[in-house]
Parts: C-alpha cells; structure tokens; sequence
C-alpha cells in the first residue's frame, strides 16, 4: 500500500509507525467507544492499512518502530492469521467494526485495553510480552485456545457480552502463559473454558461476575496453576468445574456467591489443591463436590457448608478453624451418597493430628451411629444396646456405671433373699456383693455362683444380670479393640 492511497488520518499514522509515536483522535476523555456511530473519516482507519503497516511499514535507522493507536474507529478485517508482527502493537479504546483474525500469528507485544470488539479470533497466537484487555468490551467470544503467552494476560474488569453463543466466551483451553491471567472485576456471560491451561503464576479472578446459569461459568478440567486461583469475591452463577486440575497454591473462594441450584456449584473432584478457603460467604447454592480431592489445608467454615456435598475419599492434611466436633459432624450428614465411612476417617484423622482426642472420639461415635442406620434389623438393635451401655466403646464410663446400678440392685435383692445352697454342708457363708459380681462378671469367679440357686423370680434376675454382664463385657471389649486397632 502506498502514502498516496490513504487518507489524512491514515497517512498521520503511517508517519508516526516509523518512530513508534502514539496518535490519539479521542475528542474527550471518558467518551462511550462502543458508540462510534458519530467517528467521520477524521477518527476512522481501515484494517486493511494497519495489517499492510505492519508487515510492510516504513522503518528508519535509530527508531523503534511500533505502532500506537488510540481512540480511532477501524473498518474491515485485521487478519494477521500466521503473520510474524516484530513491532508492539498498540490500539487502545478503539472501536473495530469487525472481529479481528489472530490465527498463529506472532507478535512482540499487543494492547487492546479498553476498546469496544465485536470478539477476537486469536488461537494459537503466540506473544513474546504480556496481552492487555484491561476494561476492554467483546461483544463476541474470545477465542484464544492453544495461546502462548511469555508474559501475562490482563483483563481487568473487561467485558465479554455474548450470551447467545453457542460456544465459550472465553476460550483459553491449552492457553500457557507464563506469568499471570489477571482478570478482577471481569465481566462474562456465557462459559469460560480453562481446559487444559498452564499458568506459571496467578490466576486472579477476584471479583468476578461469571454468568452462565445451569451450565458451566467457569470449566477448567485439568488446570495448573502454580501460584493461586483467587476467586474471592466472586459472583458465579453456573457450575465451576476444576475436575483434575493442580493448583499449587491457594483456591481462594472467601466471600463468593456460588449458585448453581439443583447440581453442584463447584465440582472440584480428582484435583490436587495446595489450599481451599471456603469463608465469610454464604453457603453456595448447590453441592459441593470434592471427591477424590488431595487437598493440604481445608479452610472451611460450618456457616459455609452448602445442604449437599460430595466428600467420598477426599483427602486433606489440615482442617480449619479449630471447631467442635458438634459443629463439624452436620457436613458429613449432608453427604449425597449417604453414609461414607471415608468421610469420618478423614475428620477424626484431622481432630488427632492436633491432639483433640475428644472430638476425634465423638466423630467416630457418630460414624457409629451413621452406619447403624444402614444395618439390618438385628444389626441396628445391638447397635443401640452398645451405644446405650458403653457408647460404641468410645464411652467406656458409661459400663462402669450400669456395673455399679446393676451390682446394687443386685446385692439388695439377694441380700432380702438368700438363694438356697446345692449343697448345704459344702456351701460358703453367703454374700450378696459377691454373689451379683458373679453374675456380672462371665471371667472372673468368686465361688458364689456355682454353690447357689436362686428360684422363681430371682432366678430370672440373675438371669438378667449375666446376660447383662455379657453384653457390658462384650461392648468393652469391642471398644478397646478399636481403639487398639487405631493405634
């Protein structure tokens, strides 16, 4: 293309390529740029002249050539597909009229902050720097799957508005980039693909507002992120889905607004998490579902847990803030799948490793009771006859007790009845104490027992109090042996 094809406005930026100058036609500052109905020719350059500048510009000796536009309204196609653009590439708050074409392109730098597209075409292009969208409106999707970025992708409180698009509005499926994706305040309706994506550092989403009800807002399966995902403050309406995804550092949803009503609200199964804060929010709207997650440090607050979650095999090193038993145990009866023995393991593994026997020892209690209820009739009959005598071995006290309440009821009754002897000339002087603590106790043998029969209705109590004395023997017994068994 030559000078004398173009317009003033266009020869004005061909001149300033060459030394890397930056030309701004804004007329005022905080103008509407998706409203550049009113741009005339005097703000208006074709795409056809920026894609020729950029392959074929002027270039002189000593410059650094680069091309720095602002507020101008660019007509026709930017098709750089498979270009290699050595220049950086500046078109901040322009409007383009149609949807620029990036395909394996390769470019140094590129700067699109706030300017209005009707979407970006950009998969597989590489860039040597960062890519900016800072407070940039899409109004299509943004397509950037396979993306190699060296540097950062910043998309503070950028817009992308397709709601109606049959595909994902941010696609940055097997992106890499090499620092951050640094997105707060951004703004999506419809899905954000992360699928496969490896970020050396930060992914900051902080408050976010991801809209894509019933499906999902944001589907990262098998994300790495080496620093934190940072999701706090967030609004999401739709599933998250970080199925297989690492991140190293922190998963931080503190104060977010989750809502996918009727299906889960985060589905972070198989993943590996250095940290999940889950705080100071609402509870989501949905399940949470973290099965088979290896997580170091759970930070999750009761107030935070949702009415449904999936915990089966989940796996975490600490669990915080310090709460009692009673306030952790209504999570694990939310349980979808109902009773997960796994689930109680892990909490009162938790509760051991910082030396609070109590709490450990009332979650297995309730794991107890839990089972209970999946038990045939006489399974959940002799569950309630060791819980109701020595609380499943986890309240050994309680034996002691009905020991004693038995042993004296016992030495009274025996004490205003002697039971006749077998034999009266070899028979012992008898003893009520000792004669019950024979009935009661099925091992140990005071002589009593063998040299007495009780009639009638004293019979049957000394029935009762060896049976009893069965049950109270074989429930410790029980108890002890899990408690060994952990140990």
């Amino acid at each position: 293309m030559e000078p004398n094809d173009l317009t003033p406005t266009e020869l004005r930026v061909w001149q300033a390529f060459s030394h890397g100058e930056s030309v701004d036609f804004r007329s005022a500052t905080g103008e509407d740029v998706g409203n550049a109905a009113g741009w005339g020719p005097e703000r208006t350059v074709r795409a056809a002249v920026l894609r020729s500048l950029l392959l074929n510009g002027p270039q002189e000796d000593g410059e650094i050539a680069s091309l720095r536009l602002a507020g101008a309204r660019i007509t026709g196609v930017l098709d750089l597909q498979h270009a290699t653009i050595d220049h950086p590439v500046g078109l901040r708050r322009c409007h383009f009229d149609e949807t620029p074409r990036l395909y394996a392109a390769r470019l140094r730098e590129l700067n699109l902050s706030e300017s209005d597209l009707p979407g970006l075409t950009a998969q597989a292009l590489r860039v040597d720097g960062t890519l900016r969208t800072t407070r940039t409106v899409f109004r299509g999707p943004v397509r950037l799957g396979g993306a190699q970025l060296a540097g950062s992708l910043y998309m503070e409180s950028a817009q992308i508005n397709a709601p109606d698009a049959e595909e994902p509005v941010l696609q940055l499926n097997q992106a890499a980039l090499g620092a951050d994706l640094w997105a707060p305040g951004l703004v999506t309706q419809g899905q954000i693909r992360l699928n496969g994506a490896n970020v050396t550092g930060t992914v900051n989403l902080t408050e976010a507002r991801c809209e894509n009800p019933g499906d999902a807002a944001i589907d990262a399966m098998a994300l790495t992120v080496e620093g934190d995902l940072a999701l706090k403050r967030a609004q999401i309406r739709g599933w998250i889905g970080l199925k297989g995804a690492r991140i190293a550092g922190r998963l931080d949803l503190s104060y977010a607004r989750l809502s996918n009503p009727g299906d889960a609200a985060l589905r972070a199964s198989s993943c590996t998490i250095g940290e999940l804060w889950l705080r100071k929010g609402p509870p989501p709207q949905g399940t949470l579902n973290l099965r088979r997650a290896q997580i170091d440090v759970l930070f999750l607050e009761p107030e935070v847990v949702p009415d449904r979650v999936r915990l089966d095999n989940l796996a975490y090193t600490s669990l915080t803030p310090h709460e009692p038993a009673e306030r952790r145990l209504p999570m694990l009866e939310r349980e979808a799948e109902g009773y997960v023995p796994h689930a109680y393991e892990q909490l009162t593994a938790a509760y051991r490793r910082i030396g609070d026997d109590h709490a450990a020892r009332l979650v297995q209690l309730a794991k107890q009771r839990r089972q209970r209820s999946t038990l045939g009739w006489f399974g959940r009959l002799w569950g309630h006859v060791q819980d109701a005598t020595v609380g499943y071995g986890f309240r050994p006290s309680r034996a002691f007790g009905w020991l004693l309440s038995l042993l004296a009821v016992g030495s009274i009754a025996y004490a205003l009845h002697h039971p006749p002897p077998l034999k009266p000339s070899e028979a012992p002087s008898f003893n009520p104490v000792f004669y019950t603590l024979d009935l009661l106790l099925p091992v140990i043998s005071f002589g009593q027992e063998s040299a007495f029969a009780p009639k009638g209705g004293y019979q049957w109590l000394s029935y009762v109090l060896i049976i009893t004395g069965w049950i109270l023997a074989t429930t410790v017994v029980t108890g002890v042996t899990r408690t060994v068994s952990r140990q």
